[in-house]
């Protein structure tokens, strides 16, 4: 027949994979080219995109600001190219992307050039579904989401956001894929003002046709001016309605998620402290076994502590994005206890509800399980029956033993060797009263954890934390906490894989355990796994997003991975938000010292010295005056820390790092041998620090490294 192309059409079902950029035609023309290119050379240096290429399971269409992939192989394929545009598209932040997902039937005529070979349904709901979404969102079909559905591993991240009408009026279920830190959490707009339009009664999208036919009918006639005062009402209500939706629903994190604010100490005397900053924290951590409920960690709660402008609400909603936030004041007066707790909602300063509880300073614990309900109950978070068990689960039926853990607590966040030994003492007292209390053995275990390596024997210290934690563990094998202390306690004897599966099991029972993930970052870090070190970070940043230890650590990772400038970006991040962040300081002088700037890093080593560090900073800086012809200050810090080494403990990896930089290597591997001895958890780096490059390849420096990661005890 004329007109019709000679050529056979293939069809076939395609999984479809469609991107686009969003604001495109805003851009000016150079950027509209710039941003293409970078975006084809993401999509083409993903794995996914190679392999199907390479098979040739891979079909392509471009269009003008974006185009589409049809991958031949399963359902998984277009899923997992997404998210690693998504995890590429992370450093590039001027790209703002959004993708659709959907199998369907594709067509591919066999005689045209490859500009436009495809057709067919699969690619046009691919396109409708990825025109719901904003920036960030990668949205499947519901057939997809089906497909995806007998994989266990994609089940948690699919998340319903129900049916739309889209282009010629055609209905699409549509599902919000995100996974960890990839994809975009948020309701699509879209869905946003589909839910306004119906909470304000108007004709949906569906009638198009109908709602303009109803507009110009309510105009005609002596009706007119009452259809025209109902319209007006509708779009007030409609704007209301919009603006409450934009701040409910507009990101996941808004009706369930909460920051508990410090509670204040209303007690006569200040040093009931510990029992107002107590209260807070072990909130916290009951909220945050809550499944379905975010809750910021302590350290990011912490920073609004006596702060109390009056806007303080917005900030802690911005900066820590939450929707809710709970505040309340603890007043001791003898055995009498008053506490007042109050919910207040982020985006109009509303309390969803107070209440005073008064009693004892024994029902200390009552009240912690009181108002914990009672937000929940707030936040209409719908509970499981472990969740529930968790709220009513009391750590201890001893108030005194509980009064005595929260002093240790309190002493122990002071990071300080006077702090670690009062918090010692606090926990012991406490265990004394309650040799049941699992979690006064995890606070014996972690301040063990950090005195190692610093101020006694890594050795010493990994004994007291292990016995610690497996006694938690056996008192309660559910506690989070306990499978936390394990894991570090393993890992700083290099039991790697047994470390690995307490870490996996810590997060497992609670996935909001910030600190989890960042040891855990650490652990893999030193394994050389920094791909996924920086994605745990980075899921512990989003638990606790102003941390700056955790800020630091980020570039921590960055260094090991020779990616100097970028870390030293997250550097000046971090010390925005801390300047007095001593970690990051001394990191900057890592980075400026394989930058070549060696004037620039002796100048922040010097400007980082930490009060209890067991003089692991001075090695640094020692290897720096080496390296950079100034050999008298070197030996001399060498001097001081053998004077120190006979008064306190002192790391070996302190010696170690000056003789690398006097070029004695094996004085230098006399002392990393000593290290390994001792199990100082500055072995964890011999993989990875660049520090290290210079013996990297002798014998004894990689017999070494196989005694430390070849073992698997």
């Amino acid at each position: 027949m004329p007109g019709e192309p000679s050529s056979d059409v293939k069809f076939e079902i395609g999984h479809v994979l469609f991107v686009d950029i969003v604001g495109y035609s805003k851009l000016l023309i150079n950027e509209q080219s710039e941003q293409i290119q970078k975006l084809k050379e993401i999509v083409r240096g993903t794995e996914q995109f190679c392999l199907a290429e390479a098979e040739g399971k891979l079909l392509r269409l471009p269009t003008g600001d974006g185009g589409a992939l049809v991958f031949r192989t399963s359902p998984e394929a277009p899923v997992l190219c997404a998210l690693e545009i998504a995890s590429a598209l992370k450093s590039h932040p001027e790209l703002r992307v959004r993708m659709g997902i959907h199998s369907g039937p594709v067509n591919e005529i066999s005689d045209l050039n490859e500009q436009a070979n495809i057709a067919g349904a699969g690619i046009n709901i691919a396109q409708r579904v990825m025109d719901c979404g904003d920036t960030g969102h990668i949205l499947l079909s519901q057939r997809v989401a089906g497909d995806l559905e007998h994989y266990p591993r994609w089940r948690p991240h699919l998340h319903r956001l129900g049916e739309i009408e889209v282009k010629h009026g055609d209905r699409i279920s549509v599902v919000n894929f995100f996974h960890d830190e990839l994809g975009n959490p948020t309701t699509p707009q879209k869905f946003r003002s589909a839910e306004a339009i119906a909470a304000a009664g108007l004709p949906t999208q569906s009638s198009g046709i109908c709602l303009r036919r109803w507009i110009i009918g309510g105009l005609i006639g002596t009706a007119a001016v009452f259809l025209a005062l109902g319209l007006i009402k509708h779009q007030r209500k409609l704007a209301a309605t919009s603006r409450h939706s934009d701040a409910a629903a507009g990101s996941a994190i808004s009706q369930k998620s909460i920051a508990v604010l410090p509670f204040v100490n209303m007690s006569a005397d200040k040093n009931d402290e510990y029992l107002s900053d107590g209260m807070t924290e072990e909130l916290i951590n009951v909220l945050a076994k809550v499944p379905g409920l975010r809750v910021p960690g302590r350290t990011s709660c912490f920073a609004f502590k006596g702060k109390n402008e009056e806007d303080i609400f917005r900030k802690v909603g911005d900066q820590l994005h939450v929707g809710t936030v709970l505040e309340g004041s603890v007043r001791k007066a003898g055995d009498k206890l008053r506490v007042t707790a109050q919910l207040i909602n982020v985006s109009d300063g509303y309390h969803l509800w107070s209440k005073d509880y008064d009693g004892d300073v024994k029902d200390i614990l009552n009240f912690q399980s009181n108002v914990a309900e009672q937000v929940v109950q707030a936040l209409r978070v719908q509970l499981g029956t472990e969740a529930a068990r968790a709220l009513s689960k009391k750590p201890t039926e001893n108030p005194e033993a509980h009064r005595l853990y929260l002093l240790g607590r309190y002493e122990f966040g002071k990071y300080s060797e006077a702090g670690w030994t009062s918090s010692i003492r606090y926990y012991e007292q406490a265990l004394k009263l309650d040799p049941n209390y699992a979690l006064a053995y995890c606070g014996l275990a972690d301040t063990y954890a950090y005195m190692g390596g610093v101020v006694m024997p890594s050795k010493e210290a990994v004994v007291r934390e292990k016995e610690f934690a497996q006694k938690a563990l056996e008192l309660d094998p559910e506690l989070p906490e306990a499978h936390l202390s394990l894991a570090c306690a393993l890992g700083g004897a290099f039991d790697w894989r047994n470390a690995q599966v307490e870490f996996d099991r810590a997060i497992e029972l609670n996935p909001n355990l910030a600190w989890a993930y960042e040891i855990y970052a650490w652990f893999l870090g030193g394994l050389g796994r920094l791909d996924e070190a920086i994605a745990k970070d980075k899921k512990a940043i989003e638990l606790d997003p102003l941390n700056s230890f955790f800020q630091a650590s980020l570039a921590y990772y960055l260094y090991h991975a020779r990616r100097y400038d970028d870390a030293i970006v997250q550097i000046k991040k971090t010390l925005e938000l801390d300047p007095a962040a001593t970690l990051a300081r001394h990191l900057l002088g890592c980075c400026l010292l394989w930058k070549g700037d060696t004037t620039g890093a002796i100048a922040e080593f010097q400007r980082s010295k930490i009060v209890v560090t067991g003089a692991w900073y001075q090695g640094l800086l020692g290897y720096a005056y080496a390296i950079s012809g100034e050999r008298p200050k070197a030996e001399q810090i060498l001097r001081e820390l053998e004077q120190m080494a006979k008064r306190q403990y002192v790391n070996s990896t302190a010696f170690a790092d000056i003789y690398l930089g006097l070029g004695e290597k094996e004085k230098a591997l006399d002392w990393l041998d000593k290290a390994y001895e001792n199990e100082e958890s500055a072995c964890w780096l011999l993989k990875v620090d660049p520090i290290y490059d210079s013996v990297r390849n002798e014998p004894r420096f990689q017999a070494l490294v196989q005694k430390v990661f070849g073992s698997t005890r």
